[in-house]
């Protein structure tokens, strides 16, 4: 394994650890869902740092392990693993934290909110408890993703961000 994938997998398994461990500390009950804003953070730094791939594995692993936990609800699935390859993809193309952070709240606040629909089907849940789901993933995605950028300017003003 080339040493560049060695960081890459070092550094997904420590953010990975970080996120079950911060959201242990950090949610907010918002109606329906519980609120994690260091997924957010989580991710943004994994698009900028790791890759949509990278990103996408410790989104999905995270889910796991807080589901297994019973502190996530299968509703971590898709808000955090659609935002994550956004955020990814958007940093690769445009090379702009800010684009990146942008790709996260689209991803997870807009696009993974419209796809818990399935689940809420999935689930038997009643649909019309879920109106304000979109709005509800969007106030706790711009909260991670703020962090993380203000985050990685200062890394990259500091020549800390390659």
């Amino acid at each position: 394994m080339k040493n560049n994938q060695t960081r890459k997998l070092t550094f997904t398994a420590i953010l990975t650890a970080m996120n079950v461990v911060l959201s242990q500390f950090i949610s907010i009950p918002l109606g329906p869902i519980k609120a994690f804003p260091m997924q957010h953070f989580i991710n943004v730094l994994c698009a900028v740092i790791v890759g949509p791939w990278y990103g996408l594995a410790q989104a999905f692993l995270t889910s796991v392990i807080r589901l297994l936990m019973g502190t996530a609800t299968p509703f971590a699935f898709p808000g955090s693993m659609i935002g994550v390859l956004l955020a990814g993809f958007l940093y690769k193309r445009y090379k702009s934290i800010g684009v990146a952070a942008l790709g996260e709240v689209i991803g997870t606040g807009l696009i993974g909110s419209l796809m818990t629909i399935p689940l809420i089907y999935a689930m038997n849940l009643d649909i019309s408890k879920f109106y304000v789901i979109v709005p509800l993933f969007i106030v706790s995605t711009l909260i991670g993703s703020l962090i993380a950028y203000v985050l990685l300017i200062a890394l990259k003003k500091r020549n800390l961000l390659k």
